[in-house]
């Protein structure tokens, strides 16, 4: 039998008891399961601001579903032990795909986030003609990994890079995605997978992903800056991804950081991702004499000291850490994630060059968390991401209402 299980202090949504919010209801009670699980509907119902009848007819459908197992009963004082229950890892399956200029990344996750196949294919030719048959490809290979996971699939991500539909700006220089102009995305994928597809720009999607596995688990509010080919910012408000009016808040990559520098392929001189970001390095790399297409390349590069390597780090730094002060000062984030394409010690060595960042909002002497830090989803965070858009709509309710709860 479990022990009981110590639950921290932690922002919950709260349920509401008519009968209409049932669907939000229903969100409540996975995401109190999917943070603090095993717990026993009495502890759900505290959790959650719920009636225990509520919680306990919920419960009763989300196990008939599949999407919630009975695990034991907590070993506790007198009287029959409570059963608890936990989230179903084969309740249900979703499919996360990055489409980035040079390859695409699947993923096949779990309800719990655990990886349960992925793959990674070179890409050169990324025209929607082109792209949507490897998609569907791609989609059946990881699904024959884990039998019968095409009949539990709750929906397919697909992450690009934006920004989406700007005149001058959108499918154009080596950072995005050529042939897309003018097309709507989702409805190209939908029919290609006769399945429900969201598509979300990669740096907002990689923010969900580190939301519901990584190291914004516990938080609401944060950023995560997007180390791809460019540079993307997601920005997670209330525990929900900020999109904009167009699906193009956060792109940060282009705002200006150098008047009158380097040119970049949007038309403007001076954006910070001509400085700070994988296209930038390579870019360095290249007019070295060096070619690094492979990740474990630059990995290899940055273990022995390269020059050019900490030149990068030096100077993408440099512009980075005022960028950071004023994220902060912008949208008070508990903390500023870095993630992607980077390798893991070459974001610990950027984010150490970053200091001293300077004062802002966030300059507090007690702070739980680093004012920066690296991801937990790695290499495949935008596809986790993707993976996980499905799973946003699934399990997380909209945190407009929250209240601090301890048990």
């Amino acid at each position: 039998m479990p022990r009981q299980k110590s639950l921290p202090p932690s922002k919950v949504a709260i349920g509401n008891n008519p009968e209409r919010n049932r669907t939000h209801n229903r969100r409540v009670v996975l995401d109190a399961v999917r943070l603090h699980g095993p717990l026993g509907r009495t502890a759900i119902a505290r959790l959650a601001h719920l009636s225990s009848q509520a919680v306990s007819n919920i419960v009763g459908e989300l196990i008939e579903e599949g999407l919630l197992l009975e695990c034991g009963r907590l070993r506790s004082g007198r009287g029959l032990p409570p059963v608890q229950v936990m989230v179903n890892p084969d309740g249900g399956m979703t499919v996360g795909i990055e489409i980035a200029p040079d390859h695409m990344a699947t993923v096949l996750v779990d309800l719990t986030g655990r990886i349960r196949d992925h793959r990674t294919i070179p890409l050169g030719d990324t025209a929607p003609e082109r792209i949507t048959p490897l998609l569907t490809a791609e989609i059946d290979t990881v699904c024959k990994a884990i039998p019968g996971s095409s009949d539990r699939l709750l929906g397919i991500g697909v992450v690009m890079p934006g920004p989406f539909e700007i005149e001058g700006m959108s499918s154009v220089g080596p950072t995005t995605l050529p042939g897309w102009s003018g097309k709507n995305a989702a409805g190209v994928l939908n029919a290609a997978t006769g399945k429900i597809t969201l598509v979300e720009n990669d740096a907002t999607a990689a923010a969900v992903g580190e939301r519901l596995h990584g190291v914004a688990r516990a938080w609401k509010n944060f950023c995560l800056l997007y180390f791809g080919a460019g540079l993307g910012l997601g920005i997670v408000t209330d525990g929900r991804p900020m999109r904009g009016a167009f699906g193009n808040a956060g792109e940060i990559g282009h705002v200006i950081v150098a008047p009158g520098g380097r040119p970049c392929a949007c038309g403007n001189r001076g954006c910070l991702e001509c400085y700070a970001s994988l296209h930038a390095l390579k870019e360095r790399l290249s007019a070295n004499g060096i070619v690094c297409d492979e990740p474990d390349d630059l990995e290899k590069l940055h273990a022995t000291g390269h020059p050019v390597v900490s030149e990068w780090i030096v100077e993408a730094a440099t512009y980075l850490s005022p960028v950071v002060g004023m994220l902060e000062n912008l949208f008070d984030p508990e903390s500023i994630v870095f993630g992607g394409a980077l390798p893991d010690a070459l974001l610990d060595d950027l984010i150490a060059a970053l200091n001293p960042l300077p004062l802002s909002v966030a300059s507090r002497r007690q702070r739980a968390v680093p004012r920066v830090m690296r991801g937990a989803t790695g290499r495949l965070t935008a596809a986790l991401g993707a993976a996980a858009l499905p799973l946003l709509e699934t399990m997380t309710p909209r945190l407009d209402t929250a209240i601090e709860t301890a048990p």
